[in-house]
């Protein structure tokens, strides 16, 4: 019963997308505006259909309908309800489930929004694409992905989810997140698609689409970070970030879209880049196809990707329809796309912006060859190739240095020109605390140049900022208000510059730690019996012991680790190997002691041998709290960009010209 009422949802968010499409297309060249709202309509049909598919999952999922081949692959009687729930989005033909509820969910809010304007060709254009988009996913779940297929033997209990995937809370966040990133840039994918069918391809599409990127951004950056987090916490390996071509797959179309989040200010502010910015729209969007590609086709292995499946060459044909497609119409649209204004000096916002912009398309650039020539090596002579660390550091870190350095540049700044005294003026107090910072970090025994430029930009940059919101509130006070009531008003007045200036302190709090503990970490293994420690850096590890629990779901092993450094007693840690039913082999859970300035990284590399000794990893890496804190920062910088503009006489905030957008 559950398995026809979800492919029936299935069935019926795709015919609603079909009809929705066609109703659409045939209303807007008939001039029939009845029907272009019956095919609008179609909207929360698709939502119904969508929403009621994935309800039908979870209710399959939680009561262990093993009817449903999905369902007896992915949960066991023995699952925690946690791991239930997450079962949903854990393994290939869920994940296309949730991409379609989600993909529904924005295209529902973008009818709710554009209602007034349901007969607009620039909105009917867009949702015919959103169409599209869903159309061909839920196409997807009738045919190689499907959701509900029956299983063909009949089991007693599961086999339950994939056991890295089943060990950690994150699981509930980090890949909901990432998806709904990677969807969210189909709404502004569809409104460039709509700019460049209507002709109309100016500076209107970028408004309408301006909210709906910050938000895919902000979900796709959110994403990345706890992606970082769960690697660290669960993997055990003592990093965050191991240029795996999966990890590549989300950084790819987030350094693409930040790119377009710049240009477009110059766009609104001058009429110039057009036709770079409806490229960074779509190759953002195309990147997201690319990455689902990587991730769902078993073209790689990888720890984040899923096996092996038959929908691989559905992606690469909606790739390659994405990619032709969108530049014939760039190419149709040629000469009216030419841009009226253009840069008047080398040294002035828009072409710090246009630098900036080249950076982050070199950076994605380099990611992509790193991550696809070694497919395509292994495609065309049969043979396996890596594209390991050194590469990806050797080639990344210049630019990263670059981008730290307009990053602190930029939003000082005049728009069209400037000049040697305004500079000196904007520029001198951050780079002296740069410079400064620079020196202290030399001092202190940090070495290696780009990570003391990393430390001495991140400074600069934050200095700027700093320097930017205190003129603003000290123009404000001028005019009679109290300090605190100023502090407040100034972001009130603008917030979606005062948010970017808060995603800026993000970026840097997260380049400066991820500068710290990729340099400076130490690493130290050991064999230990009962009672013996093992010291590294100011710390003793202290082996106390182990003890082995058993429950439906897993056996575990811990190991008792005593933290002391000096005469402090900094606690007991237990890091453990588990052992899942139907898992290869056994998974370590490390154990953190977090801190401000260092953490330290406990892991198992055995449990106890004949001898009663066991295997213990032991790292200390600065810094790493910062990278999650700097996450946290860049995601409440989106929020304050979302907040709307107050205009009344208490928040009417008075921004100098030297930090206006």
């Amino acid at each position: 019963m559950r398995a026809a009422l979800g492919t029936f949802a299935v069935t019926l968010a795709a015919v609603a997308s079909l009809i929705g499409a066609a109703a659409s297309l045939v209303g807007l060249r008939r001039g029939d505006a009845r029907l272009i709202r019956s095919g609008r309509s179609c909207v929360w049909i698709v939502l119904l259909g969508a929403a009621g598919s994935v309800a039908v999952m979870q209710w399959a999922l939680n009561v262990r309908d093993y009817e449903i081949e999905y369902v007896a692959k992915n949960v066991a009687d023995a699952t925690p309800r946690l791991f239930t729930i997450t079962a949903l989005w854990g393994a290939l033909e869920g994940s296309i489930l949730l991409w379609g509820f989600m993909l529904a969910v924005f295209m529902a809010v973008g009818a709710r929004r554009f209602r007034d304007r349901a007969s607009d060709p620039l909105v009917v254009w867009a949702t015919i694409v959103q169409f599209a988009v869903a159309l061909f996913f839920f196409a997807l779940m009738l045919g190689p992905a499907d959701p509900f297929s029956r299983a063909s033997v009949l089991v007693a209990d599961g086999q339950g989810p994939n056991a890295l995937l089943q060990n950690h809370p994150l699981m509930a966040f980090h890949p909901p997140m990432l998806y709904a990133g990677y969807v969210g840039f189909t709404i502004p994918f569809s409104f460039a698609i709509a700019a460049l069918a209507t002709g109309r391809f100016g500076e209107g599409w970028l408004g309408d689409t301006r909210r709906s990127t910050l938000i895919a951004w902000g979900f796709l950056t959110a994403g990345i970070v706890l992606g970082a987090w769960w690697s660290y916490e669960v993997l055990g390996w003592g990093g965050y970030w191991a240029w795996d071509p999966v990890e590549n797959a989300s950084l790819m179309p987030w350094l693409t879209a930040t790119a377009f989040m710049h240009s477009v200010l110059v766009q609104e502010r001058r009429a110039m880049l057009r036709v770079w910015n409806l490229s960074l729209v779509i190759a953002t969007f195309a990147l997201t196809i690319l990455g689902t590609f990587l991730t769902r086709s078993g073209v790689i292995e990888s720890v984040h990707a899923f096996s092996e499946s038959d929908i691989g060459s559905w992606l690469l044909g909606l790739l390659f329809v994405v990619v032709v497609g969108s530049l014939l119409l760039i190419g149709w649209r040629g000469d009216a796309l030419r841009s009226p204004g253009r840069i008047d000096s080398p040294v002035s916002r828009e072409a710090a912006f246009l630098y900036n912009n080249l950076l982050f398309a070199g950076f994605a650039l380099v990611v992509l060859v790193a991550t696809v020539y070694p497919l395509l090596v292994e495609a065309l002579q049969d043979r396996r190739l890596s594209v390991g660390e050194p590469y990806f550091r050797a080639m990344t870190t210049p630019i990263g240095i670059g981008l730290l350095f307009l990053m602190s540049v930029a939003p000082v700044l005049p728009w069209r020109a400037t000049s040697a005294e305004m500079l000196r003026d904007r520029l001198l107090g951050p780079a002296a605390v740069g410079v400064a910072t620079m020196l202290s970090v030399v001092l202190l025994g940090g070495e290696g140049v780009a990570q003391v430029l990393a430390f001495g930009l991140g400074a600069f940059c934050v200095a700027g900022i700093v320097r930017n919101y205190a003129v603003a509130v000290r123009a404000r006070t001028r005019q009679g208000h109290g300090r605190l009531r100023s502090a407040v008003a100034v972001v009130h007045g603008n917030p979606r510059l005062w948010g970017g200036m808060v995603v800026h302190v993000g970026v840097v709090v997260v380049a400066v730690a991820i500068a710290a503990s990729a340099h400076y970490s130490t690493i130290r293994a050991a064999q230990l019996a009962d009672g013996e420690t093992l010291a590294i850096r100011s710390y003793q590890i202290t082996y106390e012991g182990s003890e082995t629990t058993e429950t439906d779901q897993k056996i575990t092993t811990k190991a008792r680790l005593r933290i002391e450094r000096g005469d402090d007693d900094l606690g007991v840690y237990e890091p453990a190997i588990s052992g899942f039913p139907n898992a290869r082999g056994a998974i370590g859970t490390p154990s953190v002691r977090t801190g401000l300035r260092e953490d330290v990284y406990l892991s198992l590399t055995n449990t106890e041998n004949d001898d009663g000794r066991i295997g213990v990893e032991v790292r200390v890496n600065p810094l790493i709290l910062w990278l999650w804190i700097g996450g946290a920062l860049m995601a409440f910088g989106v929020v304050v960009c979302l907040v709307p503009q107050r205009r009344s006489h208490i928040a009417r905030a008075v921004v100098p010209a030297e930090v206006a957008v």
